[in-house]
């Protein structure tokens, strides 16, 4: 009786081959973000392989050409995805062929997929800091809500949080035409009644259940506070979407006054897990890569490393 054949050697190993992906991150001051070790480590437990880069342009503006380069690199060397951060949220939208509905209305845009040559822009920061929310400030007020920062971030964050059913969403930025650009944009979707541009942040937090910090003042290439100290009130809530470090010298500040608080790094999770969703197609288990995210920042608070 005869053996049957073996299968042609290439044909073997391409049948134990697992799908590949090429993904990253484009910001600037980004070498300590967390992303990275996220998806790579959701890819392993999936069984995946995949590979997550940071692209960090220190010291960059919005309108730096290296943007455009990156994006056409990857394009070329076949990447899945890319996420965008801080500065150029808004900056990426005219290099795409396409935005979802969310991108769309928000204005921004924090996850690009590479589709067949077409460049489609997503926004899961939105999500994020929405189901964020829901899990960590579920008991708080939102009749009152002072938003500082009107970027790129700040548009997803003000969309979840008249989503959420914020009352009156005040809006302040260090440029006061961004600011009104979004207040423009909120009101055509949610009513102008509920979006307040304000001049100075003394009067923004009178009679405000709770701020948000939507800049990346807070971060570790960026020290500081977005508002001085001294206007936070004990029976405010206050959120920051900064996550490295998870405390930010706003919310130690915030804690010590006995304020509820709300770090970023369920918004960084919750926006990643939805991203890698658009990169692979695969639907990642958030609340693993919550635990992960978790381990890593008690390691991290010890002075190790992952």
């Amino acid at each position: 009786m005869t053996k049957p054949e073996s299968p042609p050697l290439t044909a073997a190993i391409a049948a134990t081959r697992k799908p590949r992906y090429l993904t990253g991150l484009i910001g600037a001051g980004i070498s300590a973000s967390r992303s990275p070790y996220l998806h790579e480590g959701e890819a392993d437990a999936l069984g995946l392989r995949l590979v997550y880069s940071l692209f960090d342009l220190p010291g960059a503006a919005a309108g730096d050409p290296k943007l455009a380069a990156l994006l056409d690199a990857a394009e070329v060397l076949g990447f899945s995805g890319l996420n965008i951060t801080y500065p150029f949220k808004q900056a990426v939208l005219p290099l795409l062929d396409d935005l979802s509905e969310d991108a769309s209305a928000i204005g921004a845009v924090n996850t690009v997929a590479f589709r067949n040559g077409v460049r489609i822009g997503y926004n899961t920061d939105v999500l994020g800091f929405g189901t964020s929310l829901t899990r960590c400030l579920a008991e708080a007020a939102f009749d009152t809500v002072l938003q500082i920062g009107a970027g790129g971030a700040g548009a997803a964050t003000a969309f979840a949080l008249l989503r959420h059913g914020v009352g009156q969403l005040r809006l302040y930025d260090t440029d006061p035409a961004k600011a009104a650009a979004l207040q423009a944009t909120l009101a055509r979707r949610f009513g102008a009644a509920r979006v307040a541009l304000v001049d100075d942040i003394p009067g923004g937090t009178a009679g405000a259940n709770g701020i948000v910090n939507a800049t990346p003042m807070g971060m570790a290439s960026h020290p500081g506070t977005p508002l001085p100290t001294g206007l936070l009130r004990s029976d405010m809530w206050v959120a920051d979407i900064v996550y490295f470090p998870l405390e930010t010298e706003l919310l130690a500040a915030a804690r010590a006054m006995g304020c509820p608080t709300m770090d970023g790094s369920r918004m960084v999770v919750y926006q990643a897990a939805a991203a890698f969703e658009i990169f692979t197609g695969i639907a990642p288990d958030a609340e693993r890569m919550l635990a992960a995210f978790d381990r890593d920042a008690a390691i991290r608070a010890a002075g190790g490393r992952a």
